[in-house]
């Protein structure tokens, strides 16, 4: 039997489970549920296993939920990749000019990309941080919700940066006043 060929719904017999259905397919294994035994994971090359119909012949090798387990680690191992957030064209090229109140003092220049680059890795980080809070298993609801609200304040007080944003899919939004 060419058992790479095998897909979901096709139909199996073991000599030790009886006639099964493959529900789920992974890279060495099969996900067989057996009549009378359930749900098994059994090796594609068990020699126990016969083919009785063929159905669905795929190539896949791993089930949705494993691909989606696998994207999350990569994203977690690459967390530091960001989001490409576009300056708005006005500010491309422009310095932020700090002048202090002391004449005697020279102004501070900081170029805007710089500026908006920090503010935007600032709120990725925050995003990170309401990830994170949202799936620990030792805060309670209320906690999180605390914390949360105190991060909504965080973005709230950010929203003056808004204007370096192109798009407004990007702008920081705090809490909404009861008249919006």
């Amino acid at each position: 039997m060419e058992q790479e060929k095998l897909g979901i719904g096709t139909r199996l017999q073991h000599t030790l489970y009886g006639p099964g259905v493959i529900v789920g397919i992974k890279y060495a294994t099969y996900l067989i549920s057996f009549i009378h035994d359930g749900v098994k994971e059994i090796d594609k090359n068990d020699p126990k296993l016969d083919e009785i119909i063929a159905e669905k012949v795929t190539t896949e090798i791993e089930t949705t939920s494993e691909v989606e387990r696998s994207l999350l680690k990569i994203l977690r191992l690459w967390g530091g990749t960001a989001e490409i957030v576009p300056l708005g064209d006005k500010w491309k090229g422009g310095t932020l000019i700090l002048l202090p109140s002391d004449k005697s003092l020279k102004p501070k220049e900081l170029p805007v990309e710089d500026i908006f680059h920090k503010i935007v890795m600032l709120r990725d980080r925050l995003r990170v941080l309401e990830q994170n809070i949202n799936s620990s298993k030792n805060l309670s609801d209320e906690e999180k919700v605390n914390i949360q609200q105190y991060i909504t304040r965080c973005y709230g007080t950010l929203t003056t940066f808004n204007v370096l944003f192109r798009d407004k899919e990007h702008w920081f939004v705090g809490e909404k006043s009861k008249g919006d």
